[in-house]
């Protein structure tokens, strides 16, 4: 016959077994990420920020170096209604962003055809929201996140940047409400900025470009309706409304023969920026005879002076 103690040994020993394993599936079930641990040079695909919808997901590359990393943000372009967080212009940075150290972050949004403005940028402050406040899963630096958009991307890359804490552009419904959607360096490329300056300024260049105050063009598609009806809801889509003081440095760039998005949309906005921020914390570059998304965008030389950029201005801890 077995006596007390060991019946106990066996009752101990069962009850460890039952709850260990019970440990092991809910953590397993979880989410796709859930430990620090070896976790230095991983790539972590679809990774969900929100989950209203099934397009708020990012895809998380990791440096094969010490953190905390800073990071960096990537936003598609693809006018408002296509694109993909795995477009040729992301990744052509996203590999020397690595090599230098940063987190490289690439995220999907809900697009027009899914959602109205300003569910876009809703998405965009929940993914950063969730990277700061997932920093130490991810071994970030919570202090240094900086963003980077091309085309539609640079306009939502803009807008975050100087709309931060702005809770109307805010969608407290996606998640960590209490953490801040701030960045601290931003990287607009040929972005556009006011909807309704972009017919005239093409007028006025002499550009026979894509015409904006129609119902069918694509910021009207975005905006739910004809821009030219809706100045209220323009200015409020609009970055230049939200510039502050404690703005973050920008990085701005627009070629002279674009025929998407005027170049005077950057000069425009970079004006407005220096105004009160300063020149320092302003680099504008109008590159003459490149087109929307030219390949001059994504050489070599043009991305080192990108992550120069980011350098300067979030590796500061």
């Amino acid at each position: 016959m077995w006596d007390n103690s060991k019946i106990a040994v066996i009752l101990i020993l069962v009850i460890l077994a039952v709850f260990g394993g019970a440990s092991w599936f809910l953590n397993a079930s979880q989410t796709e990420v859930n430990t620090t641990s070896n976790i230095t040079g991983q790539s972590l695909t679809n990774v969900a920020y929100a989950n209203v919808s099934a397009a708020e997901k990012m895809d998380i590359y990791l440096p094969n170096t010490t953190g905390p990393y800073p990071v960096i943000i990537a936003i598609h372009g693809g006018s408002f209604y296509k694109g993909d967080k795995n477009t040729s212009e992301i990744n052509a940075i996203k590999q020397a962003a690595l090599d230098r150290g940063y987190a490289f972050v690439s995220v999907n949004y809900r697009l027009s055809s899914e959602a109205k403005f300003p569910a876009q940028i809703n998405d965009v402050k929940a993914a950063i929201r969730y990277l700061r406040a997932n920093a130490k899963q991810y071994n970030m630096d919570p202090r240094e996140i900086g963003v980077i958009g091309n085309s539609a991307g640079g306009y939502l890359a803009a807008l975050a940047g100087t709309s931060g804490g702005v809770t109307e552009l805010q969608n407290s419904s996606l998640g960590n409400s209490n953490v801040s959607d701030r960045v601290q360096a931003v990287v607009d490329l040929y972005g556009p900025i006011n909807f309704g300056t972009i017919d005239q300024q093409f007028v006025e260049s002499g550009i026979n470009g894509e015409t904006c105050n129609i119902s069918s063009s694509l910021e009207s598609k975005l905006m739910g309706q004809n821009i030219s009806t809706i100045p209220d809801k323009v200015a409020k889509a609009n970055p230049e409304t939200y510039i502050s003081i404690d703005d973050p440095a920008f990085f701005i760039q627009h070629g002279t023969s674009d025929r998407v998005i005027p170049y005077q949309q950057s000069v425009d906005f970079a004006g407005k920026l220096k105004i009160v921020i300063g020149d320092k914390k302003v680099y504008l570059e109008i590159i003459q005879g490149a087109g929307h998304g030219n390949e001059q965008f994504f050489t070599t030389l043009n991305i080192k002076k990108i992550l120069d950029f980011f350098d300067a201005n979030l590796k500061q801890f």
